[in-house]
């Protein structure tokens, strides 16, 4: 079967959970806002355990073996700073913008699946990302006045360090989803997350009024779905083919940022999106000659 069919169902799927997972975020400035990034976080988690934990014990799926249970705590610990650090960091930032600041993730991610999963880096993944993080560049060009007040430089700061984390993670998915079925991700990067979590609950832990109940639930099951296509989508795709598809998720919290907080879309949305989408088409393509090969190879 041609490469680019092979890619075609997980690349859908990693676009599909990239969907689902900034509509969580769209759910969840909101939450953060009202009671808190912590609190927000923990509570999304804890419902999402319930959720995840359903499906693993309804299916009879065995617990992981040791070495996969040190995979899902390492990856647990890494999601747990990583998403405090992102949900406080976009209550001071719009949402499409902290998006287009995460676009570092991808490209740090690109070489750590080089050294951590042996992974060859393609000239074309490369050059799809860069096509990708220029499309950032011109949706971003005309938002950037040049004035900012100190809460969204720190905001943005919080956004950087969580985006680092996130390329870590970005990795271990790949290697999380060869061992694991979605499911078992599901299940154990939310009670692991949640757990890392609950040692700072002495500290700031508070029960949420009855009207954020449904909210949290919704990010819940936003958030687990997203793990289940993205584990689905990694466990059948090698990482760089997959990495650029985060880019997409600019034009989709520009979306949910217009539609939830009236965060304005530009006319360079429009613009960034469609070098975005030749990006992607770059990066999971297979070379069709060796001539074309040729010429990637000296990008």
């Amino acid at each position: 079967m041609p490469a680019s069919r092979s890619l075609a169902l997980p690349f859908a799927a990693a676009c599909l959970g990239i969907a689902s997972y900034t509509a969580m975020d769209a759910v969840m400035k909101g939450l953060s806002l009202s009671i808190g990034a912590y609190n927000a976080t923990l509570w999304r988690t804890i419902a999402g355990s319930l959720l995840g934990g359903a499906l693993f014990f309804a299916r009879g799926l065995p617990l992981p073996p040791r070495s996969t249970l040190r995979l899902h705590f390492l990856r647990g610990g890494i999601v747990s700073v990583m998403a405090i650090l992102w949900f406080w960091g976009i209550t001071m930032v719009p949402l499409a913008e902290a998006i287009a600041l995460s676009f570092i993730a991808p490209l740090i991610a690109l070489y750590l699946a080089s050294l951590i999963l042996g992974e060859t880096i393609r000239p074309q993944a490369i050059l799809g990302s860069v096509l990708g993080l220029s499309g950032v560049s011109v949706m971003l060009a005309t938002r950037a006045s040049g004035h900012y007040g100190a809460d969204a430089l720190t905001g943005a700061g919080a956004i950087l360090c969580s985006a680092v984390l996130y390329a870590f993670n970005l990795v271990l998915m790949r290697k999380q989803a060869l061992v694991a079925s979605p499911i078992e991700v599901g299940f154990f990067q939310n009670l692991t997350t949640g757990l890392f979590l609950m040692l700072a609950a002495p500290f700031f832990l508070r029960v949420p009024a009855a009207e954020h109940f449904p909210p949290i639930l919704l990010a819940a099951s936003l958030a687990v779905f997203s793990l289940l296509v993205l584990s689905w989508a990694y466990a059948r795709a090698e990482a760089q083919s997959l990495l650029v598809v985060e880019y997409t998720g600019f034009g989709w919290g520009a979306f949910f940022g217009w539609l939830v907080f009236g965060e304005a879309i530009r006319p360079a949305v429009l613009a960034g999106t469609a070098l975005i989408i030749l990006g992607c088409y770059i990066a999971v393509r297979a070379p069709r000659s060796p001539k074309e090969m040729a010429l990637e190879a000296n990008l």
